[in-house]
């Protein structure tokens, strides 16, 4: 059984989010597709094609690989490694996935403050000062102007331009739009893992990773086998 299987929503919250997740998850994949595929018609059909076409995939297959990190962590799909672990008694064991959930949260933290860094000149925002957690902000060449190579300006984002670009109009969609993936899926896999933290210290969770996958695959074709 996946974790992803393991996983259960609870309250009505908690499944509209979940509900969301995977909605974005599949609209991502869908679009990635529906993209591609038309290329490929356009192409060897009409001798034409979406001169944006891979760009924009490129771009939907970054949100998806990166929104997806925290959702495996969510539902507990990440694999791993539990060869020692497991030899491990139960309280040592449990220790140990704390302890290494705390570094996955002092990581997520570091990149968190990289994230931020990297997409806020985009946004005509400031960087943060420190070298390894941020003690402030200094003042950040604007790089608001940037766009993509081939993806066009998108009308809904016309409040941009007055908004970080000076007033002056873009010609194509500006990078702060693709680029803030990066901060909003940093900042949601530190979230998720805060509160796989929380699951593994109330005993709601026994671990980050998926495991013993296979001795259960396994045993699901054992038991329909001797169902036959």
């Amino acid at each position: 059984m996946s974790g992803s299987s393991k996983y259960k929503p609870r309250g009505a919250i908690g499944r509209a989010v979940n509900s969301f997740e995977e909605t974005a998850i599949a609209l991502l994949l869908g679009l990635m597709t529906l993209v591609t595929f038309a290329n490929v018609v356009l192409r060897y059909v009409f001798n034409s094609t979406l001169i944006w076409g891979l760009e924009v995939t490129l771009i939907l297959f970054a949100w998806l690989v990166i929104f997806g990190i925290s959702y495996c962590v969510k539902v507990t799909a990440h694999l791993g490694v539990d060869a020692v672990t497991t030899l491990l008694p139960a309280p040592l064991r449990r220790a140990v996935a704390i302890l290494a959930a705390l570094l996955c949260i002092l990581y997520a933290a570091f990149l968190m403050k990289g994230a931020w860094d990297y997409w806020a000149p985009f946004a005509a925002l400031d960087q943060t000062s420190g070298r390894w957690f941020p003690t402030g902000f200094v003042e950040t060449r604007d790089r608001a102007f940037y766009v993509t190579d081939q993806v066009p300006m998108v009308d809904i984002f016309r409040w941009l331009e007055p908004a970080i670009n000076m007033g002056e109009a873009y010609d194509k969609l500006p990078r702060v739009i693709p680029y803030i993936i990066l901060p909003l899926g940093v900042a949601l896999l530190l979230l998720r893992l805060v509160q796989a933290l929380i699951g593994l210290l109330v005993g709601t969770r026994d671990s980050l990773i998926v495991s013993h996958e296979a001795e259960e695959a396994v045993e699901q074709a054992a038991a329909k086998n001797a169902e036959v």
